[in-house]
């Protein structure tokens, strides 16, 4: 390993981050598995965490998500999806995430008879204990299982609206093919009159199409995934224009077969056409790293420059609801590590 590698590894590590694309549910280990299975008295079809592990292996979007849902069905009360998600934070401040814009699927949950309130009271109150801690700021995004229709996202919006949850967005989830954006319009424009902004997955299983919908139809501020986008050179050239931030999942997209390996991974592409590309985890427990780990295996396959994963940061903070003064406070952050690399 040359001394540029070392030193290009070591400014990864230290990289104030902001982490844009991660599912809560997708964050949770095998160790946390177990626990929250005997507590709950939930019986597991493994018999160890190490056969749980091996099990976290996938061939298709719709293969991990049927593990996806099973491991969800720990999850029973507020004191779970708190300990969910203040596991997920304690890796991400480890990892120098200095925000974080966290997804949650309720009707996975809902389905079961959990109470929506229950699900978002835990998440929330982690989401503030890691500000008060470690000045983490957090946006909390709901997203919609697109698999179950619009009626039911429409159903799922109206029972939130009334709480007082601090929920931020609404984003689009789940199996991507044959569940088109374009299906929920009605959802988004209900979201944007109560003030939620929208994002949505689109363009990594589904055609570019899907990406057009979702800035059209939806509305969308984000385009979580987005790298079947470019094939479509038109739609390439719109995202370019109106910097649009793709919301891209490296080692996400090898699990799941989007691509072949990372060295074939189009993230270079995408920065050297100008895309506003970031780097985030997705379902870390599940595709094998977190942010960090992201950004360290697309370098090392793709030979990312430092300029490259400082605009990848950059990106990411462009990219993030946040005010002016968090951004510009972010900015300073990665000018201060940037000057001692």
């Amino acid at each position: 390993m040359t001394q540029e590698t070392i030193a290009l590894e070591a400014l990864i590590r230290i990289l104030p981050k902001a982490e844009l694309h991660v599912h809560v549910e997708g964050t949770l280990e095998p160790e946390l598995m177990f626990a929250l299975a005997q507590r709950n008295s939930v019986e597991l079809p493994y018999r160890t965490v190490e056969e749980a592990r091996a099990a976290y292996s996938f061939g298709s979007l719709q293969s991990f998500l049927d593990l996806y849902y099973q491991g969800a069905a720990v999850l029973r009360e507020e004191r779970d999806f708190y300990a969910l998600t203040q596991s997920y934070l304690v890796h991400a401040n480890e990892q120098r995430v200095r925000h974080v814009e966290l997804f949650f699927d309720p009707q996975t949950h809902t389905a079961r008879g959990v109470p929506f309130a229950v699900v978002v009271r835990g998440i929330r109150r982690a989401l503030d204990e890691a500000e008060e801690r470690w000045g983490m700021t957090s946006r909390l995004i709901m997203c919609f299982l697109r698999d179950l229709g619009p009626e039911a996202a429409a159903a799922t919006l109206e029972e939130a609206l009334p709480l007082t949850v601090g929920l931020a967005g609404v984003g689009l989830d789940s199996a991507e093919v044959g569940h088109p954006p374009g299906a929920f319009e009605q959802v988004f424009l209900r979201a944007r009159e109560h003030g939620l902004f929208g994002v949505a997955h689109a363009g990594e299983e589904g055609p570019p199409e899907f990406v057009r919908q979702a800035l059209d139809q939806l509305r969308a501020r984000r385009i979580d995934h987005g790298v079947r986008a470019l094939e479509d050179p038109k739609l390439v050239e719109r995202l370019v224009r109106e910097r649009v931030p793709l919301t891209v999942c490296p080692l996400s997209n090898v699990e799941l077969g989007v691509v072949s390996s990372l060295q074939e991974h189009p993230l270079r592409r995408m920065l050297e056409l100008g895309l506003a590309v970031t780097v985030n985890s997705d379902d870390p427990a599940y595709f094998g790293g977190y942010i960090t780990e992201n950004f360290l295996a697309a370098q090392r396959a793709l030979d990312l420059t430092r300029e490259q994963i400082l605009t990848l940061a950059r990106n990411s903070y462009a990219a993030a609801f946040v005010d002016k003064a968090r951004r510009r406070q972010l900015e300073e952050e990665l000018q201060a590590v940037a000057s001692e690399f």
